[in-house]
C-alpha cells in the first residue's frame, strides 16, 4: 500500500507540474532565455520606438523577457552583423528600417547577404516621414522650401539619420523629384539630426513621424509635407509631397523583424505567429496609431516578398542618387 500511495503522490505530483510550465514551454523549447532585440539605430528613433512598444506584450506571448539594445552605425550594417554573430537559435532578433534593404547597393563590401543570410519574420509598423523645418526659418510650405532651394542651389542643407538611411531615402526621392541641389548631412540617429533642425544648424528632415510628432505638437518643428502616398490621420491638415506637386517622391518607412536565415523554421515561424497576435491588439494598434504609424497586418510571405522588390528598387535609386557610405 506505501508504495502504491507513494508512486500514486509522485504522479499527482508530475502531472501538477506539467500544469504549470509556462505555454512556451509545452510548444517546444523556444524560447528558453531572454531574447535580444537589436536596434541598430539610437534610442529615440522611430525603428527604436516602435520596437519598444511591442516589447512588454510580446514578452508575455512569448514567456521570456526582452531587452532592446541600441546598436547604431553604418547605416545600420553594425548592429544587423551582430545579429548574424550571435547564435542561430532565435534568440537574438533584428530589428531594422526601410533602410535595411539599401545596404547592399551602399556598402559594396557588405560582409552578409540581405537577402540570403536574413529571414523576414514580419512586418511591425508603417509610418510617415515627414518633413520638417525650423519654425525660425520662416518656411511655411513646401513651394517656399524650394523656391528658396532653387534661389541658392547647394547652399541649403538636408538631415538624414545617416547615409543610406529610410530618412536618406525619402529626402533623395524628394530631392530628385524637386530637382534641387542641396548639402547632406548625414547624423548617427533621428535625435541628433532633429536637434540641429530645431537650431537652425540644418534646414530640413524627413524625419520619422513618430519622432517629430510632439515637437511638431509643441509648435518646435514645423511640418510642411509627409512622404507617404496618403497623408497622415496624425497630421490630417499637412499634405503630401505628391500633392506638393512632386510626383514620384512618395516613399513608406517600414519597420519590420528580421533573424538569421540560419534560425530553425519552427522558431522562426512561431516568433512571427506571436508578433502577429501581438500586432494585432487594440492596446498595440492604438499606442501606434499615437505616434503616427500603421500596425502592419502584412503576412510573413509578404513582408518577405516586398523585402525583396525594395531591395532592388531602392539600390536602383543609391546608385542614381551616387549616395556613398559615411
Amino acid at each position: 500500500m506505501n508504495i502504491h500511495r507513494k508512486t500514486l503522490l509522485q504522479g499527482l505530483a508530475a502531472a501538477l507540474l506539467a500544469t504549470a510550465v509556462p505555454a512556451w514551454a509545452q510548444g517546444g523549447a523556444y524560447p528558453s532565455k531572454p531574447i535580444s532585440f537589436i536596434v541598430p539605430f539610437t534610442a529615440g528613433s522611430g525603428t527604436d520606438v516602435i520596437a519598444r512598444r511591442i516589447t512588454p506584450l510580446l514578452e508575455k506571448a512569448l514567456g521570456q523577457p526582452i531587452v532592446v539594445e541600441n546598436r547604431p552605425g553604418a547605416g545600420g550594417t553594425l548592429g544587423a552583423s551582430q545579429v548574424l554573430a550571435a547564435a542561430a537559435d532565435g534568440h537574438t532578433v533584428l530589428i531594422h528600417s526601410a533602410g535595411h534593404v539599401a545596404n547592399a547597393a551602399l556598402y559594396p563590401k557588405l560582409s552578409y547577404d540581405t537577402l540570403k543570410d536574413f529571414t523576414p519574420i514580419a512586418m511591425l509598423a508603417t509610418l510617415p516621414n515627414v518633413l520638417v523645418v525650423s519654425p525660425g526659418s520662416g518656411i511655411k510650405s513646401v513651394a517656399d522650401l524650394l523656391a528658396r532651394a532653387k534661389a541658392q542651389p547647394g547652399k541649403m542643407s538636408y538631415a538624414s539619420a545617416g547615409n543610406g538611411s529610410a530618412t536618406h531615402i525619402n529626402a533623395e526621392k524628394f530631392r530628385i523629384a524637386a530637382q534641387v541641389n542641396a548639402l547632406h548631412v548625414p547624423y548617427r540617429g533621428t535625435p541628433p539630426a532633429i536637434t540641429d533642425v530645431i537650431g537652425g544648424q540644418v534646414d530640413w528632415f524627413f524625419s520619422p513621424l513618430v519622432s517629430a510628432l510632439p515637437l511638431i505638437q509643441d509648435k518646435r518643428l514645423v511640418a510642411l509635407a509627409v512622404g507617404t502616398p496618403q497623408r497622415s490621420p496624425s497630421l490630417p491638415d499637412v499634405p503630401t509631397t505628391v500633392e506638393a506637386g512632386l510626383p514620384d517622391s512618395a516613399y513608406t518607412f517600414w519597420v519590420g523583424m528580421f533573424v538569421s536565415a540560419k534560425t530553425p523554421a519552427d522558431v522562426a515561424a512561431r516568433l512571427s505567429r506571436e508578433t502577429a497576435k501581438v500586432l494585432q491588439m487594440p492596446e498595440v494598434k492604438a499606442a501606434f496609431e499615437k505616434l503616427g504609424a500603421d500596425a502592419s497586418s502584412l503576412s510573413q510571405p509578404a513582408f518577405a516578398e516586398l523585402v525583396r522588390q525594395e531591395y532592388q528598387s531602392t539600390g536602383a535609386l543609391i546608385r542614381q542618387a551616387g549616395i556613398k557610405p559615411d
